[in-house]
């Protein structure tokens, strides 16, 4: 039986043990996080996943790491995306032949018989994959969002996979099956569906599909895909997810670059960037790696859409990409190339070819989220939606209800006229600078956390522009404090905790009048929680409770008050 090790016993390692297990493997999954350290994030989650991993015969070692002595060494290491590409044990492994890969490149390589969209970059990767897939599902296909969104990608493939083998199982005189190894072998069918045409990696299928406005479609995708009806996942245990159809459609991936850089093969059908920043650099060492690791996912993309109202990505234009798709919110005069999506006079507007004329597909103000940013990932969801052959109607209906993403300007509450708004997605100086942007002034930020570095110049700049008051939090606290004082800020408070961020910022929103109370830290959270979404969800636990709590007390005030004048009559 193959040997392989898993390091990380997060959601994408234990969803990838249980996909390696499941394939015959033998698995052993480590942490370097001791049982203890993991309890105290989450006592009974964990608990229960080290039961249902030992009850499926999957080796858990926590508080080490691999151990690469002796004969009995793996075959394949699967590293979890918050592993670092250079520890020691991995540099050990290659020296080893041992091949080394991530959790992404995994699912890929179960996956890959379906079209998968790879959006990736700096900021706007999250809300830009969760519009693609709402519109995707909105058209009528099984597509759900994973990767660094949503469920791990191993959880979908793992749930896909299941649903094969049932259906082998019942129909064993087909050849439907995935292969038993990460290695495929043989021709796996398109689209998830029982077709003897096998799906091309290298092109997309040229296929005439009529939208539902009466255009044609772009000729990109079978039109199998566009008869599917709604699936959407929900979880069937507390193992993995099971998706309502055997049948998936799309993979809506966003792939941090962590993930990318952790893949060889991994190819999608769409690749989407969005933007591109200094950031991680702590792990990427130069600004030249973290772009090459970025732009490693859209050169294996067979079509690519940018941002070119990204600074950055807009001076390497066509030079670097000649071939791609760009978008501009500023109209048709901004676009890079002859072929892109832009926003003239309301509309989102396709130019597919320098001889096609421009086509209106949707009004910007059906996009409920503010901000230019936002016009920005709507441009490139929209590309990214008619490059797959997805029809007007679908595409409006989807961004006319689109909620808008968690910890991404989440609007939770209103305190006496004062908004709370949780900006928790926002890790860096660049996407905290935008969610000062959008938010209404003035505003009392709450900041801080695990610094990063960066060029803080623009966010300290919106700061002193928008910010009535600044509580900082986390470690990052004290060298906050520092660059406040540096650039003439002065009102603001070291509150440490978001306990104490929480109150003291409703009292200074009521002494400023400030219209909103945004948590938009500016830095990774890793110093007090486990992840952003823990950071956000924390923060509107305490923001609904704050309000809660005040409703009370005015209560028992009213009451006290009544009781008062009752007593004196």
């Amino acid at each position: 039986m193959s040997k392989a090790h898993v390091i990380g016993l997060g959601k994408s390692g234990v969803a990838a043990a249980r996909l390696l297990k499941r394939e015959g493997w033998e698995v052993e999954l480590s942490d370097s996080a001791s049982a203890k350290t993991l309890a105290e994030r989450n006592t009974s989650e964990t608990l229960l996943q080290q039961q249902e991993l030992a009850a499926e015969q999957i080796i858990v070692k926590l508080g080490q790491s691999p151990e690469l002595n002796g004969a009995n060494l793996p075959e394949l290491i699967v590293v979890s995306p918050g592993v670092p590409w250079d520890i020691p044990v991995l540099n050990q492994a290659r020296q080893l032949g041992i091949e080394i890969i991530g959790e992404m490149e995994l699912a890929w390589r179960y996956l890959q018989s379906l079209p998968w969209v790879g959006i990736t970059g700096t900021n706007g990767k999250t809300t830009t994959t969760a519009l693609i897939a709402a519109i995707f599902q909105a058209a009528g296909l099984n597509a759900p969002a994973c990767g660094n969104i949503g469920y791990a990608a191993c959880e979908v493939a793992l749930s896909w996979n299941g649903h094969r083998e049932a259906k082998t199982r019942a129909h064993s005189n087909t050849d439907n099956s995935l292969p038993t190894s990460p290695y495929p072998s043989g021709t796996l069918r398109a689209n998830g569906f029982d077709s003897d045409a096998p799906l091309s990696l290298t092109q997309p299928t040229q296929t005439q599909a009529t939208a539902g406005d009466g255009s044609d479609g772009i000729k990109l995708v079978a039109s199998k895909t566009a008869t599917a009806s709604v699936h959407l996942p929900v979880f069937a245990s507390a193992s993995f997810p099971v998706f309502a159809s055997s049948s998936l459609d799309w993979i809506i991936a966003e792939i941090s670059s962590y993930q990318i850089e952790s893949s060889t093969s991994l190819a999608p059908r769409i690749g989407v960037w969005t933007t591109f920043t200094p950031d991680h650099l702590a792990r990427h060492k130069t600004l030249e790696n973290y772009y090459n690791i970025k732009a490693k996912l859209l050169r294996q993309s067979e079509l690519q859409v940018f941002n070119g109202d990204d600074a950055y990505l807009s001076k390497l234009g066509l030079s670097a990409w000649p071939n791609a798709y760009w978008t501009s919110v500023k109209g048709k005069d901004f676009l890079i190339s002859e072929q892109g999506f832009y926003i003239e006079d309301g509309w989102v507007v396709e130019k597919l070819t320098a001889t096609s004329a421009p086509e209106r597909i949707v009004k910007v103000s059906a996009l409920r989220m503010v901000g230019e940013h936002n016009q920005q990932n709507l441009l490139m969801a929209v590309a990214t939606a008619r490059l797959a052959g997805i029809n007007r109607e679908a595409i409006a209906r989807a961004i006319s209800e689109f909620p808008g993403v968690a910890h991404r300007l989440e609007y939770i509450c209103t305190w006496e006229g004062i908004d709370f708004i949780n900006d928790s997605k926002a890790t860096n100086y660049d996407a905290a600078e935008v969610g000062l942007t959008s938010a209404n002034s003035p505003a009392i930020l709450i900041a801080g956390g695990e610094a990063k570095a960066g060029d803080d110049t623009a966010w300290l700049a919106e700061i002193q522009s928008k910010a009535a008051a600044v509580l900082l939090i986390g470690s990052a606290a004290p060298a906050f404090a520092q660059r406040l004082q540096e650039v003439g800020y002065y009102t603001y408070e070291l509150v440490e905790t978001m306990e104490r961020a929480i109150p003291r910022a409703a009292e200074l929103a009521k002494q400023y009048q400030a219209s909103v109370v945004l948590l938009s830290p500016a830095c990774a959270s890793f110093d007090q929680y486990p992840n952003f979404e823990v950071r956000g969800d924390h923060f509107r636990q305490l923001c609904l409770a704050w309000v809660e709590n005040s409703k009370v007390s005015k209560l028992e005030l009213a009451n006290t008050e009544n009781s008062s004048q009752q007593s004196i009559v």
